[in-house]
């Protein structure tokens, strides 16, 4: 059918000659040529033909044999967005394998993520990542978010700094650096990935062709990607013959796009010229004079409107306007009473699945058969879409709810509240089986809760609103693209129910989370500032933005935000969790033992509370009582890979390396690829003076992660130990190579310096190293020992 749908669209395209002439000459350029264009730009307003515009330019496209690819709104992220070129490439026989293999792993990492923060941290004290510890450590509890990946629960800039401890906690849990990397940022590791299997199967094509339809929505997300794709070789550099067209309403950022004027040709539509709306007229078979002057009185000549009237016109041979409202100008041509219900119903929802369908079909339109109703339905001129989802044309869509809406308010709202209802059974099955908070952190979850939400507000917006306040705290923890969704919707909702307030602060939202730096903590700031958030709402939101500000490395404010928090809801164990590991990375264990406690007391399930807390008892030296949290942990989770491994390490520090050594090897057994167990197991085994085995599992680790300072410096230690100290102190230069700022490092490599004679090497090192970490206690006493045993 969709074939059929196509090709009956492609018939009946006309007008738009320029732009078409101009998109096909394209091809005869050489890249080299000035003339050559990579980027065209589609624009104008709603109706005026974009999208019919831009598949007759894949059409073309094809035509010159390219290989073409389309996004539009159907994605809500970049990732999203090369899963979806790589799927059209392999359509057409051009499988992206190794990004379709890098994706894959990126959604499975993601979904490991919330586990990050079982972090390790060296016993000699905090070093210069050692504040960050708090912010990877909120991962783990849910309260950063796992999306983008951990974009925003872990701060580039710090690692760079030298954050080793959240190498440790990111790099071993997801075993190799290229992992991490991938999750705290994805666009550096997979674009060049796209770029380069785009370069492979461009070399048996003359034209790689992408397009970007609805980028007034799309753009929010995609307009810096595209451009640095395009413009700053950050990537690296597309394949020389390929072609990119945006669509959208508005013009380009033309504080972004400014360097690019010299690469895109400019593509405004307006309505039909009165020629082009009689062409297509007549290509539908519309001739009759005063029919058509009707049709171009009607319409405006807008295209979609144009394209509904001639249908109108050729169905009942007349396009008169009886009753002077939009809806009747698409569907008057419609006898069947039926169908005329079906159509009005289905331009309900935001976008159309035929399970949708079904539920918003009224007692009028359900009188027939769904299935074949949904069927001629997407063969509407004002429906599109592909795999299964459509959408109505926002100009067809509008008046048909006006219509709605103003003609039976009771029947809007019971349309609406049934709409809620079955996306909410949509939404717990998406959720079964989850705990609260693995179900606001799982992306199908959200969206059949948007959507209820929605359509919720749609129905009262007055009453509703609390509860769609209420969500927004978790949108923002999941960071920026499900917080820009959440406003979408709102602003959405008060478009169509007519609601001002509703409507105003949706667009208020919206506004806030346009800012790529600060929008989910402006957008927190907003809600904070809304007299209708209730107190468990407000206290989540206060949550949310203490993450915000942990992740600015502004500690106090963030420790601000969770106490008030806590003075508003009490009894929730997370704030409690998230202040403690602050206190945790700030060396002050006594606090955030206290803090653990009450979350204990306040957790009903589930095994983070006691993990966490575990954690803290053993940094703090207090094994025995870490051991029986990590017992616990393990008794709720038996495979549990942290709780043991860190179990290792504090009957480790306890001198019973056999149980050590165990809980080590159960936790390998499990997964095999764990690098922190593996290195951890290094040191038991050379305590057991097993140097052969101890090598064996860095040597491991290092194949798993090359790239990590951590593994490279505790190479550098085991050599040190052995008294090979030239040797060691090769290998901490290459850590530090890695990691400037990775203070443990340079504290290792001074006592390397020490043991050969080299005290100004070695004091300079241990300067070096509590100017990056002034709290590195054990750096300070060694400096003081070499200075007061220098003559």
């Amino acid at each position: 059918m969709q074939e059929l749908i196509n090709i009956r669209r492609r018939a009946g395209f006309v007008g738009r000659r320029h732009e078409l002439a101009a998109f096909r000459a394209n091809f005869d350029t050489r890249p080299e040529d000035p003339e050559h264009r990579f980027v065209f730009h589609v624009h104008g307003d709603a109706g005026v033909g974009k999208s019919s515009l831009v598949r007759e330019l894949v059409r073309l496209a094809r035509e010159r044999q390219a290989l073409t690819a389309m996004v539009d709104e159907s994605v809500n992220s970049v990732p999203e967005a090369m899963e979806t070129l790589s799927g059209q490439f392999a359509q057409q026989g051009r499988p992206l394998k190794a990004l379709d293999r890098l994706l894959e792993s990126y959604r499975r990492r993601r979904y490991e993520a919330e586990s990050a923060a079982s972090l390790a941290q060296p016993e000699e004290g905090p070093t210069a990542g050692a504040l960050a510890v708090a912010q990877a450590g909120l991962v783990g509890l849910g309260m950063l978010p796992a999306v983008g990946a951990l974009a925003g629960a872990v701060d580039p800039a710090q690692l760079a700094r030298g954050t080793d401890h959240v190498r440790v906690a990111l790099g071993s849990r997801f075993g190799k650096a290229e992992d991490m990397q991938l999750l705290l940022d994805p666009l550096q590791v997979l674009t060049p990935v796209l770029i380069a299997e785009l370069d492979r199967v461009a070399a048996d094509a003359p034209w790689i062709a992408l397009f970007f339809d609805t980028y007034e929505r799309t753009g929010l997300f995609l307009d810096t990607w595209l451009h640095d794709m395009i413009a700053s070789g950050r990537y690296g550099s597309l394949p020389a013959h390929s072609v990119l067209t945006l669509s959208g309403q508005g013009p380009l950022n033309p504080n972004r796009w400014a360097d690019c004027a010299d690469l895109v040709t400019e593509f405004p539509l307006t309505s039909f010229t009165d020629s082009e709306a009689r062409q297509l007229l007549a290509a539908k078979g519309v001739v009759d004079e005063e029919v058509v002057r009707n049709v171009l009185r009607l319409s405006g000549r807008l295209p979609v409107l144009v394209s509904t009237l001639a249908e109108n016109a050729v169905r009942q041979g007349s396009s008169d306007d009886p009753s002077s409202t939009a809806v009747e100008r698409f569907l008057k041509w419609e006898r069947d009473p039926v169908r005329r219900a079906a159509a009005l119903d289905g331009a309900l929802p935001r976008q159309l699945d035929e399970d949708t369908f079904k539920a918003a079909l009224t007692a009028d339109a359900s009188r027939g058969d769904a299935t074949a109703l949904y069927g001629w339905l997407r063969t509407l001129p004002f429906v599109t879409g592909s795999g299964g989802i459509v959408r109505y044309h926002d100009v067809v869509r509008d008046p048909m709810l006006r219509l709605q809406r103003t003609t039976s308010p009771d029947r809007w709202r019971a349309a609406h509240g049934r709409l809620a209802e079955s996306f909410g059974r949509r939404r717990e099955a998406a959720g079964a089986g989850m705990a609260c908070w693995a179900q606001v952190e799982h992306d199908p979850w959200w969206a059949e809760r948007l959507e209820e939400t929605y359509h919720l507000l749609c129905a009262e917006p007055r009453t509703a609103l609390a509860q769609a306040l209420g969500d927004g705290p978790w949108a923002c923890s999941n960071g920026g693209e499900a917080a820009r969704r959440w406003a979408q919707a709102i602003a959405e909702a008060g478009e169509v129910s007519g609601d001002d307030t509703l409507r105003d602060w949706g667009g208020d939202c919206l506004a806030a989370v346009r800012d790529e730096q600060r929008g989910v903590e402006k957008l927190l700031g907003r809600l904070l500032s809304r007299t209708e958030l209730d107190e468990p709402a407000r206290a989540n939101a206060l949550m949310v933005r203490g993450e915000c500000h942990s992740r600015a490395g502004t500690y106090d404010a963030a420790l601000d935000d969770f106490n008030q928090s806590i003075a508003l809801v009490s009894d929730k164990p997370r704030p409690y969790s998230g202040r403690a590991l602050i206190h945790r990375a700030l060396g002050q264990y006594e606090k955030a033992l206290e803090d653990h406690d009450r979350a204990v007391e306040r957790r009903i399930y589930g095994a983070r509370t006691y993990w966490h807390r575990g954690e803290t008892y053993r940094m703090a030296d207090r094994h025995d009582e870490a051991i029986a949290d990590f017992d616990r942990v393990l008794s709720i989770e038996p495979g549990h890979v942290w709780a043991l491994a860190s179990r290792a390490q504090a009957a480790h520090s306890q001198g019973r390396s056999a149980a050590a050594l165990a809980d080590l090897e159960h936790a390998l057994d499990i997964k095999p690829d764990h690098v922190w167990s593996l290195v951890r197991r290094g040191h038991v085994r050379r305590s057991l003076g097993d140097t052969a085995g101890a090598w064996a599992d860095l040597d491991r680790a290092m194949t798993l992660s090359p790239q990590d300072a951590w593994i490279v410096g505790e190479r550098g230690e085991c050599l040190r130990q052995e008294g090979r100290h030239e040797e060691a102190i090769a290998e901490y230069d290459r850590a530090l190579a890695l990691d400037p700022g990775y203070a443990w490092a340079l504290g290792r490599r001074a006592m390397a310096n020490e043991a050969l004679g080299r005290r100004a090497q070695a004091l300079a090192d241990l300067d070096c190293a509590l100017a990056l970490n002034p709290s590195y206690n054990w750096a300070a006493t060694q400096r003081e020992r070499i200075r007061g045993e220098t003559p």
